[in-house]
């Protein structure tokens, strides 16, 4: 048999074999993957040093030829680690690489590694892998920023603000209050993100091209040894299952939503001088001396459309896929690789953002109006017995009157709010007070300064969970 034809096949699929020819720079190209791939070279290589452990328990391997294979691996692995790795032509992918490199440390017996084993349940295994490991990662950042901004929030308890609805003045609640609020939403992405995990957490290897391993590897041992929670269930799904990777974009276009809905809040209240950007944070114009441009928000509020993009872009290539593997599922890594380094960023920012900013107490009660406590003086009538839809009308005909008369409504004389309603008594003057208003929002989850004490201490107790699991 005549040797195998070095060309820009490479090696390992080189000419000679099914192709006589070799292929198109332009698809050489076209093809590879490896410039984006390359990044999972551990994961690539801890799935063929257990693959090569399941092949020696079934007989294709002797335990020499398994140790040396390993040992081989692991010099790979060092090669990696090191920075000294060297990427040659015709190194396709990930797998090819570290193969080509593989043979070319022990010779021949680098062809074994491969028997029963196709890229595509090895690529399968190693995205899996890495996924896990990022949203584990991941978690561990956002239980840093639930910390820091619960402790933020506690520091800053007792100053107050405007609450909106429609971006028009609501009622008065603590500034605390607001961090938190997007607190709750954080933490709802970190328990969503959890619940991805196990789902990724199975092992596809030795699922073969599609229709299994022809050489009865042990599934549930190569499982054990990546530290897999267990085994994919059908070879066929296995090995084009991409449900993972969507779902983690879905998750991480959900997540920027979320932190670019706190980014809005901080930059109108930027805007209006009720918060600070440290300078760690802003820019300024290349024109206009003075600006001080809260660009870390705004790039903050920016990702989370190009991440919904991601999302859209990969279910747009699964939907009409046959079964099983087909190359458009290349795609899958550039979004995924690109969604998790984003998400990393934007916590890391987030976090900078959150423990450096400076909250204007005088700015933020100024912002606060008395017709705010308009459901407070509805409330002050509904506790002497009258129907709060009664009241609404009540309370909204003192509105009315206080714009008529283009006063504030907190500056109506007790005879003005009896002509609308003769049961106004003279206590109804002690309404016109923010600090009470806040504390009498005391139940569960309201606005009072006990209630939001305990909404800090579920935070930063459910950031603790995080970084012990």
């Amino acid at each position: 048999m005549s040797e195998q034809a070095e060309g820009s096949r490479g090696g390992l699929f080189g000419t000679g074999g099914r192709f006589s020819g070799q292929v198109d720079p332009i698809m050489e190209k076209f093809n590879e993957s490896i410039n984006f791939d390359k990044r999972m070279w551990s994961q690539d290589l801890r799935g063929s040093i257990a693959y090569a452990k399941a092949t020696q328990k079934v007989g294709i391997l002797t335990e020499e030829e398994r140790d040396t294979i390993v040992a081989g691996l692991e010099k790979v692995m060092e090669e990696w680690a090191a920075g000294t790795f060297e990427l040659k032509a015709g190194d396709e992918d990930i797998h090819t690489a570290n193969e080509r490199r593989l043979t070319e440390i022990i010779g021949p017996l680098g062809g074994k590694l491969h028997t029963g084993r196709s890229r595509n349940d090895q690529v399968a295994t190693d995205t899996r892998l890495w996924i896990v490991e990022a949203e584990r990662d991941i978690l561990k950042d956002i239980a840093t920023l639930l910390g820091a901004s619960a402790e933020f929030a506690r520091e800053h308890i007792d100053v107050l603000m405007a609450g909106y609805t429609h971006l028009q003045p609501a009622q008065p609640i603590r500034f605390a209050h607001w961090l938190m609020s997007h607190m709750a939403a954080i933490q709802r992405d970190a328990q969503r993100l959890t619940e991805l995990i196990p789902r990724a957490n199975q092992c596809p290897l030795g699922s073969g091209a599609l229709a299994g391993n022809a050489f009865g590897v042990d599934r549930e041992f190569l499982a054990k040894e990546l530290g897999f929670e267990g085994v994919t269930s059908n070879s066929l799904d296995s090995v084009c299952d991409r449900d993972f990777v969507a779902e983690f974009l879905m998750w991480h276009s959900l997540f920027l939503v979320h932190l670019s809905q706190m980014a809005e809040d901080l930059i109108i209240n930027n805007m209006l001088k009720c918060v600070d950007m440290a300078d760690a944070y802003a820019t300024g114009s290349s024109l206009m001396p003075q600006k001080k441009n809260p660009d870390a928000l705004e790039l903050l509020r920016g990702k989370a459309g190009v991440a919904i993009g991601r999302s859209v872009g990969l279910m747009a290539t699964l939907k009409g896929l046959p079964r099983a593997y087909n190359k458009d599922l290349q795609e899958d890594k550039v979004p995924l690789f690109d969604a998790v380094d984003t998400v990393k960023d934007c916590l890391a920012i987030a976090t900078g953002v959150v423990v450096t900013m400076k909250p204007n107490p005088k700015m933020l009660l100024k912002a606060l109006c008395p017709e705010m406590l308009a459901t407070d003086l509805a409330d002050y009538l509904v506790r002497k017995g009258v129907p709060f839809r009664e009241t609404h009308h009540i309370s909204g005909a003192c509105v009315r009157l206080a714009e008529e008369k283009e006063i504030s409504i907190d500056t109506l004389t007790l005879q003005q709010l009896q002509e609308i309603d003769s049961r106004f008594e003279e206590d109804v003057l002690k309404v016109w007070n923010y600090e009470e208003s806040v504390e009498r929002k005391s139940s569960i989850g309201g606005t009072s300064k006990a209630r939001v004490l305990e909404q800090i201490d579920q935070c930063v107790a459910f950031a603790q969970k995080l970084n012990d699991a």
